[in-house]
């Protein structure tokens, strides 16, 4: 059986060490591994065929969900589904289908005049970023209405919410199936190169995090926690994390894409799922 990782271009241009020991895992079991990155090569994408059994989707790059988009509508095998992906790139659906689901989220906003937001800080400060921002990039926190004045004007549609109170760092939750690992660092925008700590989490913490997977049609995922006086609250989720301090990462990732493939365990996306109901 083939499967074609869609990785996404590290900096430095370094080899992930989860994902190189992940293959190792996986050959050694029988599979075949191909990998590329969708902005390193040419390819014709009016012929673009699907060559692969399954599909690991784990750029989050426009160029790749398009990619994964066509081998899709060609009826390829993607994990996670490629439904599920291009729905959770999205900050704003993501929150109505958190919400939806009963699971703590922030209240969140849309507007292209943040003006608009101003009188919301008399409530409470906010968060405000990019829709479809990645690894913190372009977070503001406004306590002020001079605050969302210095934000520079926006080049994509961006997602107000309020900024929950916590503790200074956010628990990021790392999930293969019903492998649950908790890890706890400070949030900057260049806290994704950080492997952070092991922390317990809670039987509260592991059901909203199995949850989320449940309700977003993921497998392999992750999602920030913000561990508030009112409870935890689900701040961000993201498709095919980095694993980063995950004892055995590479393992878990391998067993859940070994029990994926030999159809043990399958994903319904949100899409198929609200049809089905």
């Amino acid at each position: 059986m083939k499967l074609h990782f869609m990785i996404v271009r590290r900096v430095p241009p370094v080899p992930s060490p989860v994902l190189v020991e992940t293959y190792e895992i996986l050959r050694g079991r029988g599979y075949t591994v191909t990998e590329d990155i969708a902005e390193e090569v040419l390819q014709r994408s009016d012929l673009l065929q699907v060559d692969a059994d399954i599909y690991l989707l784990k750029s989050h790059t426009e160029l790749s969900l398009a990619l994964a988009g066509i081998l899709f509508t060609q009826g390829a095998n993607i994990l996670n589904p490629y439904e599920s992906c291009s729905l959770i790139q999205s900050k704003i659906i993501t929150s109505k289908l958190l919400r939806k689901a009963g699971i703590p989220a922030p209240d969140s906003w849309v507007t292209a005049d943040l003006s608009l937001a101003k009188p919301l800080l008399e409530k409470h400060p906010l968060i405000i970023k990019p829709h479809m921002g990645h690894r913190g990039a372009g977070v503001n926190l406004c306590k002020t209405p001079e605050d969302i004045d210095r934000i520079p004007e926006p080049d994509t549609p961006l997602i107000i919410q309020e900024a929950i109170p916590g503790p200074g760092e956010d628990l990021k939750i790392y999930v293969a199936g019903d492998q649950v690992y908790g890890v706890k660092k400070a949030f900057s925008e260049s806290s994704f190169t950080v492997a952070g700590r092991h922390v317990p989490i809670t039987d509260e913490v592991r059901e909203i995090s199995l949850k989320v997977g449940r309700v977003c049609g993921l497998g392999l995922y992750g999602l920030d926690i913000i561990e508030s006086d009112r409870g935890p609250y689900v701040v961000d989720v993201n498709y095919f994390p980095g694993y980063k301090g995950v004892p055995d990462a590479a393992g878990m990732i391998a067993d859940y894409i070994d029990d994926y493939a030999k159809g043990r365990v399958t994903l319904m996306p949100p899409v198929t799922k609200a049809l089905a109901e």
